[in-house]
């Protein structure tokens, strides 16, 4: 389905069709629960038959012999109920896991600005909690809905057969029972619904808190957090209490209503007994009967509490399925293919709110095998710039071509492909070191692995670890030093093999004798490669071809080193300045 079907469509349509693929489970769940209720129904039929005709006709052999087939069609029940609990629950996580994949392949579709405007953290809950109440609802639902209609309305007709005035009375306070049940499912809905907001919210400050820990710890700022989780965890704590108003209000009637149903039936039965117009033994069948009844009638009741809480977390579902990406491909988008390396970007302009520009008519031409390296003060437009690049937003106006082609009209995985992108704050994953190399390329041999770590000058470090390539690098690589983790990610590039690199600061959170290493690896990735370099230390892109100075979302002025030296302009300014900082810290 797309993601107009998905804002179209009724939750619950939506949500039943993820039934179609498990047909099979869902039909034994539904055939066993259905054999439970015809057994149940079938035991009060028997006791009455055994009260009627066996016992005042001394008939014990048979009446033993039926009470014998009663015990074995309970050992049946309960073989019955196993396959219900185990293949029922089986059925409802594959649904679960169904609508998870396609949740989080979804979200892999969503574009940067997506993840610009939501948190982790609720992301998370929408993926893990919102979909736990699914499992019980796909499982529960259908299959107590059913059994409890079939178990109501066979009653009803027996009953009907034995005394009908009985019948009618009970009859008619149950649709007084389900409005009431209904009505109050609205209030334990919308209480539901407030829950998992409020989760999704303490799940993104206890992501917040977790992955903020060492900066918390290095500025003793332990209470802080603590009072943070707090305050998230009373907001919790206070939409869990309407929740559980809701449901004591709704579990106080049904209490109320299935205790009355006792009192009318042994009432009006004592009634129609003084009366001679009922036997005692039909009345001792109907309280057998309303004790079948009260299963169902509290399934019913449930029911509508998972519903409420599964519909919830069914809603956020669809809302992030129905949520469009913002960059597709486009209808006739080509494959690059054989990229020499030559990018255009032509009178560019580009905001991220629609409101304030942060560039501004920027043009800029690199050539197959150029090395550009882009400069100028924080805030200029150089790391929006080579996010254009990817496209990993579109431009508001103009256009950046490679090869010639409008990066627009290229398939998003194709330009990603030949893009090779080394940021500041490199990403490891919570794996070993080789995983995290061949993350550049999944599949790769050891041996390429082994060759890209050599390449990026990391080789010796890694056979010096504990473990060597299977080395555990911990949460985000935190048993790496930031060489290290710089290094790897340069491994990945060489293992990726782009035509086209960008190099995001790369190497300004090092210090200045690694900065030094690490450049002569950066010097080897570069070659053959168009690069572009975002750097605010100049002195490590003197060697580039050409530079480009951005300030203020213009290209102020562009060339080589010694040629902006002699212009005396932004880059020559910001040369002089760093190189005075760099004599006062002597």
């Amino acid at each position: 389905m797309t993601a107009k079907d998905y804002r179209t469509r009724q939750p619950l349509l939506i949500f039943l069709g993820y039934f179609r693929n498990h047909l099979g489970l869902f039909a034994l769940d539904i055939s066993c629960a259905c054999l439970i209720a015809a057994i149940d129904l079938a035991f009060p039929l028997i006791t009455r038959t055994a009260l009627y005709e066996l016992l005042p006709n001394s008939m014990y052999q048979t009446f033993f012999a039926v009470m014998a087939a009663a015990a074995v069609s309970y050992l049946i029940r309960a073989g019955l109920y196993y396959i219900v609990c185990y293949y029922g629950h089986t059925f409802g996580i594959r649904v679960e896991a169904d609508i998870r994949a396609d949740l989080f392949r979804h979200m892999q579709e969503l574009s940067f600005d997506f993840y610009d405007k939501n948190r982790t953290g609720q992301l998370m809950s929408r993926l893990t909690a919102d979909l736990f109440d699914l499992t019980e609802l796909a499982h529960h639902g259908p299959e107590d809905l059913l059994t409890s209609v079939v178990t109501i309305l066979g009653a009803l007709v027996v009953l009907g057969g034995i005394e009908w005035r009985l019948t009618l009375v009970v009859a008619a306070m149950i649709p007084i029972f389900l409005v009431v049940v209904f009505s109050m499912r609205r209030d334990m809905r919308a209480a539901s619904a407030a829950v998992k907001q409020k989760t999704g919210h303490i799940n993104a400050e206890i992501e917040s808190s977790l992955s903020g820990i060492r900066t918390a710890k290095a500025f003793a700022n332990e209470p802080v957090e603590a009072a943070r989780f707090s305050a998230a965890n009373e907001v919790f704590k206070t939409s869990k209490r309407q929740f559980h108003k809701a449901m004591g209000r709704f579990n106080c009637a049904m209490e109320f209503f299935l205790s009355s149903l006792n009192v009318v039936v042994i009432g009006y039965g004592g009634y129609l007994i003084l009366r001679g117009q009922m036997d005692y033994r039909d009345l001792l069948t109907f309280s057998l009967y309303i004790a079948t009844f009260v299963s169902p009638m509290r399934k019913l009741a449930n029911f509508s509490e998972m519903f409420a809480n599964g519909f919830a977390g069914l809603r956020r579902f669809v809302e992030v399925m129905g949520t469009e990406p913002t960059l597709r491909d486009a209808p006739n988008a080509k494959v690059l293919t054989q990229v020499k390396g030559a990018v255009d970007v032509r009178n560019v302009r580009f905001s991220y709110d629609g409101r304030t520009e942060v560039l501004k008519d920027v043009s800029l031409s690199v050539a197959p095998g150029e090395t550009i390296a882009v400069v100028g003060p924080s805030g200029g437009g150089k790391t929006t710039l080579c996010q254009l690049i990817p496209r990993f937003y579109d431009v508001t106006s103009g256009a950046i071509t490679i090869d010639g082609l409008d990066v627009r009209q290229a398939t998003q995985r194709s330009l990603h492909e030949n893009i090779g992108i080394v940021q500041q704050d490199v990403f490891l994953f919570a794996d070993t070191i080789f995983e995290n190399i061949r993350y550049g390329k999944p599949g790769a041999s050891r041996e390429e692995v082994e060759a890209a770590a050599k390449k990026a000058m990391l080789y010796d470090d890694i056979l010096a670890m504990p473990q060597g390539f299977d080395t555990y690098v911990g949460e985000r690589g935190t048993l790496l030093s930031g060489g290290q983790k710089q290094r790897v990610s340069i491994a990945r590039i060489f293992l990726k093999n782009p035509p086209i690199l960008i190099l995001d600061e790369a190497t300004s959170a090092l210090d200045s004798v690694t900065e030094a290493e690490i450049q002569h690896s950066f010097d080897e990735l570069a070659k053959g490669r168009t690069t572009l370099i975002i750097a605010h230390r100049l002195s490590t892109v003197r060697g580039a071809d050409r530079i480009a100075v951005i300030s203020d979302g213009r290209i102020a002025e562009a060339g080589a080193h010694e040629e902006l030296l002699r212009r005396n302009g932004v880059y020559a300014r910001l040369y002089r300045t760093q190189n005075a900082l760099a004599l006062e810290g002597r």
